[in-house]
């Protein structure tokens, strides 16, 4: 059922260093523009797009909405929150770490973009 994921940036450049550092931590390559100035970064058969409000409002993030990402390894996630929190992003919650709880063992790493969406890099242990 999914297909791609956008959010709204109003400052795409300072959008297009967080998430070229992001991606391209996890092996992925740097952003595309599109003609209609979206950001478009494909990986592992996903597609995730950033873009400016259709509307011309300003952006907004979603209360309570996470993005999860998935990783290979509890080291590409650390990768990934560095190269975050290094281009722009705000390290959230608790530091990158092992969760355990209902049968499960997580390995979280959680970060805000420069728009203030909630990102986490998920490796399932």
């Amino acid at each position: 059922m999914y297909s791609h994921m956008m959010v709204g940036s109003d400052d795409i450049e300072k959008s297009k260093a967080f998430y070229d550092a992001t991606f391209t931590a996890l092996g992925g390559k740097p952003g595309i523009m599109d003609p209609k100035g979206r950001l478009i970064y494909l990986h592992n058969g996903g597609v995730f797009m950033v873009t400016q409000p259709i509307d011309g409002a300003p952006c907004s993030h979603g209360n309570g909405m996470t993005i999860g990402l998935a990783m290979d390894s509890p080291e590409q996630a650390d990768a990934w929150h560095a190269a975050g929190a290094a281009a722009g992003g705000q390290p959230i919650e608790d530091p990158p770490g092992w969760r355990e709880g209902n049968g499960q063992r997580l390995y979280l790493a959680y970060l805000r973009d420069p728009d203030g969406n909630k990102l986490c890099a998920l490796h399932r242990g």
